[in-house]
């Protein structure tokens, strides 16, 4: 079945669906879903033969060049949402048989992206940033549970990265120490790497979970790593860690996961005035679709500088208020 997916992922696709009609647990969809379903998969599977790649290691650039289409252009956010959400269960499958080692359609669903909902997207007031950011640079004593908070934080705060980059870093892809200190993210996940460099704010408690962690008696290489066999830290564990954080500044938001970090490191980029297609490419993305919706949020200054929208802080918007890139 693996290499039929290979070779031929229409065939594999349709006796996927045949084999979960049949199963008393699923819950099916109607006939016309079905045919829907097919030709949507096999729409995008000939954007993916035509860049070179299969179903087993496509990354989520290919899904943003792929709204590029001329035919792609005109859908709506409810279709983009609909191929989003087929190709995020096609992707669970495939990691489930061992063909692929993430889910790249989940990563743009949980960012800043496609809701469908029309709702903005979710970052944190600039005081909490900064709250946050003195929390990752205290002094958190040699608790290695500690330490690995304020790295975790510290690692979505002041990169940016999706929460699937941060699950799959390594030791090695991390480099706190020179007079550049830096993250290489993106290896092994169908995409170039990129080499994103470190908020200043965040040196230090990365440098410092590196050199625990290469004393922890867990296996492989992995950065975050669960202690029992050294697989990747799982997106409950993460989303617990950075709840967590936010717990010990006291501060509550409609969302506490890695997403509303990355999204605090897109608008901190923009508001620093940093160009798009620089925080774009810092972030892993084909388009600028993200940052376009986060930069509505800004709005200039008569004077030129930019200002954030007014809204109650405690909704997980920005108070009108400007910063700085740290």
């Amino acid at each position: 079945m693996r290499n039929l997916w290979l070779r031929n992922p229409s065939l594999a696709y349709a006796a996927w669906q045949n084999q979960e009609r049949a199963s008393e647990a699923a819950r099916g969809f109607a006939p016309q879903s079905i045919i829907q379903h097919r030709a949507m998969l096999d729409r995008f599977h000939r954007h993916l033969v035509s860049h070179g790649v299969t179903v087993a290691n496509f990354s989520g650039k290919h899904i943003e060049a792929f709204w590029l289409q001329s035919e792609a252009t005109s859908y709506a956010a409810e279709t983009r949402t609909r191929y989003l959400q087929l190709l995020s269960r096609l992707c669970r499958y495939l990691v489930e048989i061992g063909l692929r080692d993430d889910n790249p359609a989940a990563d743009l669903m949980s960012d800043a992206g496609w809701s469908g909902q029309g709702n903005p997207p979710l970052y944190l007031p600039e005081d909490v940033d900064l709250r946050l950011q003195d929390f990752v640079m205290a002094d958190g004593g040699g608790d290695a549970a500690t330490l690995r908070v304020r790295a975790v934080v510290g690692l979505f705060l002041g990169t940016g990265i999706t929460a699937a980059e941060g699950r799959a870093a390594a030791l090695h892809d991390l480099h706190p120490a020179g007079d550049a200190p830096h993250l290489v993210a993106g290896t092994g996940r169908g995409r170039p790497a990129r080499t994103i460099p470190l908020e200043a704010f965040a040196v230090d408690a990365l440098g410092a979970w590196k050199a625990r962690r290469q004393t922890l008696p867990i296996g492989g290489d992995l950065l975050f790593a669960t202690r029992a066999s050294g697989k990747p830290i799982t997106d409950m564990s993460l989303g617990n860690i950075v709840r967590e954080a936010f717990d010990r500044i006291g501060y509550e938001a409609a969302d506490m996961s890695p997403r509303i970090l990355r999204n605090t490191y897109c608008r901190r980029a923009l508001l620093a005035g940093m160009p798009r297609d620089r925080v774009s490419e810092l972030l892993g993305l084909s388009s600028h679709h993200t940052c376009d919706r986060i930069m509505a949020t800004i709005r200039p200054r008569r004077n030129g500088s930019a200002v954030t929208d007014a809204r109650d802080g405690d909704d997980g918007h920005a108070t009108d208020s400007a910063c700085t890139m740290l």
